[in-house]
């Protein structure tokens, strides 16, 4: 959510950025801010100026009693009486008002950071760097889904009849490489300075309508039937949410954290679910990193953490890519993003593995998240950054695919080793 100051102040920039977004639908929310806003000010002093009549007859009321007037200080009482019967019709329309314009609030989007390029849709996206380099070895490497099976390491068609598509068992050596990968990312971020945390993996509305767009919610979310509670899509929700309503000491900004969480999404739309395999599925693990911030210190953050994310699939000899994300497929509480993209050698492209994004103060406008600094009276809203460490099973792709050798064995790099009995590979039990 965006500071009504700028739409009260500088409307054409907040409507450029929403045609920047390719979002004209959404134009005319700002006119109707306007509107509303503007009567609700006018209501506002309506109120005001009631309240300043009501305490000058209290004060009446007081003085004609001690002279012994009486009859007067009754019609004062009267009027007085009557502007409270006023007051809580106006209190309502600034209650009304409010709502309504906190509604369209949430659905006008961020100011876009000027540096990000404008596109339509993902497909517009713009590479930034690779890191490392991509190789296509001489050897076929199978689909992800046949190499976990050569293990004995997946079962699809269990897990379809227990909850049908777009979930997964792992087992044996393969389950045990999901665990080691987020196992070794969490203390990957530790050492980062980050820290470690396990959130509520359930989240009730009013923080989830904190945390993201009307849209994503309806994409994303699962409902809690006959509960105000939803699972959550990732721990970055539960974890911002730790800080609803809160003013925090600037002294003890940055809080920068790192979340463990199982995730849980609908993946409604175009893309689907898949049968086969585990790209796009309903349930996955994944370690996140969070920060709290000074507003100026949030594009800092932002570059420390994609960094790491780079650097942790660096040390897993997975070569990757960074790709900025164009206006039109930056979501709206979005002002920048970066993917990450690790290289597959059996598709022979980059596929996305995790995405870091500076909200700015969008998240803590809507949660009330604010700090103070000591010996000053003015508080000031936070800024809010999340960002991918790992998400396997959809990491195990990459993984699997960048360290698969023709025998079909697969070499597990020296940092995972000591969280895989320090085996230097996994050898299959089928062929």
């Amino acid at each position: 959510m965006i500071d009504i100051k700028l739409i009260r102040e500088n409307p054409e920039l907040v409507k450029e950025n929403i045609k920047k977004k390719f979002q004209h639908h959404k134009l005319e929310l700002v006119d109707k801010v306007i509107e509303l806003d503007q009567k609700n000010r006018e209501t506002i002093l309506e109120g005001d100026s009631l309240r300043a009549n009501r305490n000058k007859l209290s004060e009446q009321i007081g003085g004609l009693m001690k002279q012994g007037q009486k009859e007067e200080a009754e019609k004062a009482k009267q009027e007085v009486k009557q502007i409270n019967e006023e007051l809580l019709r106006i209190e309502e329309k600034e209650e009304k008002y409010k709502q309504e314009i906190n509604q369209i609030m949430m659905k006008i989007p961020n100011i876009m950071h000027e540096t990000v390029p404008i596109g339509k849709d993902d497909t517009e996206n713009v590479e930034v760097q690779k890191y490392g380099e991509p190789k296509v070895p001489a050897y076929d490497i199978p689909y992800h889904a046949e190499i976990m099976e050569s293990f004995s390491g997946i079962d699809l068609d269990s897990a379809r009849d227990v909850a049908g598509n777009g979930f997964y068992y792992l087992t044996g050596n393969i389950a045990r490489l999901h665990s080691a990968l987020l196992n070794y990312a969490r203390d990957f971020m530790i050492n980062k300075g980050f820290t470690y945390a396990i959130p509520p993996f359930m989240i009730r509305s009013n923080v989830v309508t904190g945390v993201m767009s009307f849209e994503e919610m309806d994409a994303m979310m699962y409902k809690i039937e006959g509960e105000d509670l939803y699972l959550i899509g990732t721990s970055e929700h539960s974890m911002i949410g730790k800080f609803k309503g809160k003013i925090l000491e600037s002294e003890k900004l940055p809080y920068t954290m790192t979340s463990y969480s199982p995730c849980f999404r609908k993946e409604k739309g175009s893309h689907g679910i898949e049968e086969r395999g585990v790209y796009r599925i309903h349930q996955f693990e994944k370690q996140e990193m969070v920060v709290v911030c000074e507003p100026e210190e949030s594009y800092k953050w932002y570059d420390k953490m994609w960094s790491y994310t780079v650097e942790f699939f660096r040390s897993l000899d997975i070569p990757v890519r960074t790709l900025e994300c164009c206006s039109g497929d930056l979501a709206d509480l979005k002002s920048k993003s970066v993917d990450v993209e690790a290289w597959s050698p059996r598709q022979k492209k980059y596929f996305e593995v995790g995405s870091c994004s500076n909200l700015t103060d969008a998240q803590a406008r809507r949660l009330g998240i604010r700090a103070k600094k000591k010996g000053e009276k003015q508080n000031y809203y936070v800024h809010t950054l999340n960002n991918t460490v790992v998400a396997p099973p959809r990491m195990l792709i990459a993984f699997l695919e960048n360290n698969y050798n023709e025998d079909g064995s697969v070499n597990l790099p020296k940092v995972i080793r000591p969280y895989m009995g320090n085996m230097e590979k996994l050898i299959p039990d089928k062929k």
